[in-house]
């Protein structure tokens, strides 16, 4: 059986998931990359590795439209007035988010929705049926759980609504972050903690931190800071862990396998840009880009990394040590030392079309895939190896300053966390003040999860485990970190 007609008898895909597949197929059955034969090494060694993005960059991998712009103007491509009603707003953003394109074929970031809709709730019952037709439609069209909305940072009545709704639907799709800062109420707060620990979303962003890094920003897709109005043309990450493992020592890792590497990605990087922005066509002809949604002057690209934990570890029994990241000053401060050489290579190292960031990519802690085997997300510390809570809150709040495109930790409660929802509150804001970027949590005992940075029901893997279909496509992923990342294995806070 050749591999088109396995796709095709595949019993746990669903229609819409085979006809993605075979064009996944159809893409990567051609070369038009230039790719030198040095990063072809590394990327068959799997220190590269693309995300699956497949061999013909056609489309950015993820797009952050100017919603408030489509809520104000309306669209002529899609025949789309501006809204006058709750209704109207509910239902022309449903038809804009079929039409907005992303490495997944599914918006990866559908907008601060509070703020959307806020202008047009006159009737409070009637915004709330709208709203739960609204999220209830999402979870089951964009069937893909890297759909990501924002609330906040103001109070808004939508907010309420929608965090009360999700409390109610417990759906996995779509992704929340609440943008958290001196303007959010405590009660919106509290409201946005009694429903992550029931769906884990929302999660907290560092508003003021996103704002000094990015200015208009939105979190898209698990957790990525990017530009509103624009996105990133490509994310590819390194094995930091795989890396380490050829090296000899750590003079060996600096001075020749990590400037080396770095040198290849970011090559490799500006090499996908180059097909989408030069090549493609997609910036030249998309209505997105013609009426002003987005620009090609406010993308970046992402430079990601997994397993730094690991990388460090690695290293240091090099060296016959027995040090650990996340339990030691030493082992954190060779992670710092590894992230402050990638930093500055970063900021030396020019990326043509990358203009609203400078020239320059961005850091970004990637959240690892399903495959991923002893690697931790990111500068995460390993799971079953967590430090108690306030020490673990400082040690990763020492690295997430280096990734202003995405970096988060994932903090699981105890259910009875929901009787002092102040307790996590408080948790939330001194991490802030110690310099976290991204929080996130959830109930241990929540059907919805989240897996890395998105979100899965344990219900829907329950399912596949059986070899039945889901309807998220993300569900295979989450199986994979269940299996081989210990996810469900995270300490209990």
């Amino acid at each position: 059986m050749n591999d088109i007609e396995k796709i095709v008898k595949d019993v746990t895909l669903t229609y819409e998931q085979k006809v993605l597949s075979l064009a996944r197929y159809a893409e990567n059955s051609v070369k038009v990359l230039n790719i030198s034969d040095e990063t072809q090494k590394l990327r068959d060694a799997g220190i590269i590795c693309d995300l699956f993005e497949g061999n013909v960059p056609y489309r950015p991998r993820y797009i952050l439209p100017d919603y408030e712009k489509f809520i104000k103007e309306g669209c002529k491509f899609l025949e789309l007035a501006s809204p006058t009603n709750i209704w109207e707003a509910t239902t022309n953003l449903l038809i804009m988010y079929k039409h907005v394109p992303s490495i997944t074929s599914m918006p990866v970031y559908i907008g601060n929705i509070d703020y959307l809709l806020e202008p047009f709730i006159v009737d409070e019952a009637e915004a709330k049926l709208a709203i739960r037709l609204f999220l209830t439609q999402l979870d089951r069209t964009i069937t893909d759980s890297f759909c990501h909305g924002n609330l906040g940072p103001k109070p808004t009545r939508a907010a309420k609504i929608i965090l009360e709704v999700e409390r109610e639907l417990e759906n996995a799709i779509p992704n929340l972050t609440l943008k958290y800062s001196e303007e959010t109420p405590t009660d919106l707060a509290i409201e946005a903690i009694k429903t992550a620990l029931v769906t884990a979303k929302p999660s907290f962003a560092n508003h003021k931190m996103f704002t000094e890094d990015l200015g208009n920003y939105g979190i898209a897709s698990c957790y990525n800071g990017l530009h509103v109005g624009g996105g990133a043309h490509t994310l590819v990450r390194m094995r930091l862990s795989t890396l380490a493992s050829t090296a000899t020592d750590i003079d060996d890792f600096f001075n020749d396998k990590l400037p080396n590497a770095m040198q290849c990605m970011a090559e490799y990087i500006n090499e996908r840009i180059r097909y989408i922005v030069e090549e493609s066509t997609f910036f030249e002809t998309n209505f997105l880009v013609k009426e002003g949604f987005i620009s090609k002057d406010r993308f970046t690209s992402m430079f990601g990394l997994v397993g730094l934990a690991e990388a460090v570890n690695i290293l240091l029994k090099a060296e016959n040590l027995e040090d650990k990241f996340g339990h030691c000053k030493k082992a954190d401060d060779l992670g710092v030392r590894i992230m402050d050489f990638m930093e500055n290579f970063i900021n030396n190292f020019e990326s043509k079309h990358c203009k609203v960031t400078n020239k320059r990519l961005l850091l970004h802690a990637q959240v690892g895939i399903g495959d991923d085997i002893n690697i931790s997300p990111g500068s995460r510390i390993p799971i079953g190896e967590e430090p108690e809570l306030w020490k673990h809150l400082k040690q990763t709040a020492r690295f997430h300053k280096y990734f202003p495109s995405g970096v988060g930790d994932i903090f699981p409660f105890e259910m009875n966390a929901m009787n002092n929802p102040e307790f996590i509150l408080n948790i939330i804001q001194g991490a802030f003040r110690e310099g976290m970027r991204y929080f996130s949590l959830y109930s241990s005992d929540a059907d919805v999860i989240r897996i890395t940075g998105y979100l899965v029901k344990k219900s829907e893997i329950e399912k596949l485990n059986r070899g039945e279909a889901t309807l998220q496509d993300t569900v295979v992923l989450g199986q994979g970190q269940v299996q081989n990342g210990k996810v469900l294995e995270r300490m209990i806070r």
